[in-house]
């Protein structure tokens, strides 16, 4: 039968669950969105800095066989703005079906048609058949680190699910956590980190309910540290977090201006939930640092007032994502552990090709990435 991607709309929404139900059923935990508009940054206005958008493949003009999202946003590209875009998927019954096993590619060859300038950024490793397909078609595969801290040692020895993944480990993590010893170990390691920088990096911060003018005059005179990154000025921010809205994907984000001697420096959103039986984090309170910017030298000072929030929050653990070498050298200048490699951002031939050189962009830094360049802080 023929295959067609159409945008997905309120008349699929039953076509859609009847694809995510033969997908669970054949023991798949991926699926697509029910509802055609996306409860995150649907397009309302044509000038709009980001949006999503959801599209289907559909078999015989009445069967979903899968699906992909795109968030196209405005970033600055060497000082030229352009529209680059996120994507999501795809997700097809080619996981459950080798019938439809070409469909994946068939999506990706859809997605550059309608947005070149494609990436995504997450993987969470080079043998994953989407990043061996990508690697494949020509795309930069660039490898990232995730980075942690640990606030609540005990907490973390005895309830995080991926260290405790054998009873022998789990039982010498109990150990180490009734002791103290774990306790003092890993608030040992972070303290030593920070204190190999130097500095102590306290600044004043105060949540805000918006972004206003204050941003934009820190975007203007910052955005030229940067050669790659999404636009981030108020009208850019309130778009993709409106005031007064929340996410069902996420808990609720919290906006922190940062300033020293009175003067702002940066801002940084985060957010902080108790997850349950996470694979990753078993029972934790997990932080997130979840987007943020500043001059690069401000950088530890931005990231350590994000961390003071969430600890005052109650979080065990914090997270952080980023790309630009600056960022991740102040990230463990304020005492986290640099994860290498655990992330690969995916460009496609034509983004990589506008933000070349990338071997500089690499070695001294600014391609900036958060978590709010790609789908968001998903479950957290």
């Amino acid at each position: 039968m023929t295959i067609q991607i159409v945008a997905h709309a309120s008349g699929w929404k039953a076509g859609v669950e009847a694809f995510n139900q033969r997908m669970h059923d054949a023991g798949s935990h991926w699926g697509f969105y029910v509802d055609a508009e996306p409860t995150w940054i649907p397009k309302r206005r044509e000038d709009q800095a980001s949006w999503r958008e959801y599209w289907l493949c559909v078999e015989g003009g009445e069967t979903v066989r899968g699906g992909y999202a795109l968030k196209p946003q405005k970033w600055l590209v060497h000082g030229k703005e352009v529209l680059v875009t996120d994507w999501q998927g795809p997700f097809t019954e080619g996981a459950i079906d080798t019938k439809y096993a070409a469909l994946g590619m068939r999506l990706v060859r859809d997605m550059l048609r309608k947005r070149p300038l494609l990436f995504s950024w997450g993987h969470g490793a080079n043998d994953t058949p989407i990043v061996q397909m990508v690697t494949a078609l020509g795309w930069l595969v660039m490898p990232t680190p995730v980075a942690l801290r640990v606030v609540n040692p005990y907490a973390f020895l005895r309830r995080n699910r991926i260290l405790r993944d054998r009873p022998e480990r789990a039982a010498a993590l109990d150990v180490l956590a009734m002791t103290g010893l774990g306790t003092l170990g890993i608030s040992g390691m972070h303290s030593l980190m920070r204190v190999g920088s130097g500095r102590l990096y306290r600044a004043d911060y105060e949540e805000v309910p918006a972004f206003g003018p204050w941003a934009d005059d820190l975007w203007e005179r910052t955005k030229r540290h940067y050669r790659v990154l999404a636009v981030r000025d108020s009208d850019a921010m309130n778009t993709l977090l409106p005031p007064g809205e929340t996410q069902r994907e996420w808990s609720t984000p919290r906006r922190y201006r940062v300033r020293r001697a009175e003067r702002t420096v940066g801002w940084i959103i985060t957010t902080c939930r108790r997850l349950e039986d996470d694979h990753r984090f078993g029972d934790l309170t997990v932080g997130c640092l979840v987007d943020y910017f500043a001059e690069p030298e401000e950088a530890p000072y931005v990231i350590h007032a994000g961390f003071r929030a969430l600890r005052n929050q109650g979080a065990d653990v914090v997270l952080a994502n980023q790309s630009d070498r600056r960022w991740v050298a102040a990230l463990r200048a304020t005492g986290f552990v640099i994860l290498h490699g655990r992330r690969l951002f995916c460009a496609a031939p034509a983004l990589k090709e506008a933000m070349e050189p990338v071997s500089e962009l690499e070695r001294e830094g600014g391609l900036f990435l958060t978590n709010m360049d790609g789908h968001g802080p998903q479950g957290l």
